[in-house]
């Protein structure tokens, strides 16, 4: 599979980080999971800076923070038909390297995008008013 550029909408397999994770001193994520491309930031000297929010089947305890994903999307993306989320106060930064076909565990790309769906137009104006509260 060709390696994508990020592109905001793009929903990654990623082994993600939580919050919680990290303060408890893990380094890496303990599996991978569905997580949505939300911010991709140019910089020339390291590549692009990539922000990405998690999927999650855990119903979220604040359902504020939250956008249930429509069974629609969940099937145009590949994913189960269990309920999911997005959560949008939970995120990780990385910078997107060149992909090493080797190591491909780490990266599996779902079948398309979910930026075309009224969805990821709710979850811009979320993550936006969450990432400047």
């Amino acid at each position: 599979m060709a390696f994508p550029e990020p592109e905001a909408g793009l929903v990654i397999s990623y082994a993600y980080l939580w919050s919680n994770e990290f303060r408890r001193g893990k380094i890496e994520g303990l599996k991978n999971r569905p997580c949505a491309i939300v911010l991709v930031v140019e910089h020339e000297s390291i590549g692009n800076k990539v922000t990405v929010a998690p999927i999650t089947h855990t119903e979220p305890l604040t359902p504020d923070m939250a956008l249930e994903i429509p069974p629609k999307v969940k099937a145009h993306l590949g994913l189960d038909t269990d309920r999911s989320w997005i959560i949008l106060d939970d995120f990780d930064e990385f910078i997107w390297v060149f992909f090493d076909s080797n190591k491909n565990d780490r990266w599996i790309f779902f079948n398309s995008f979910f930026k075309h769906f009224k969805l990821f137009d709710s979850f811009k104006i979320s993550f936006h008013s969450v990432r400047h509260d």
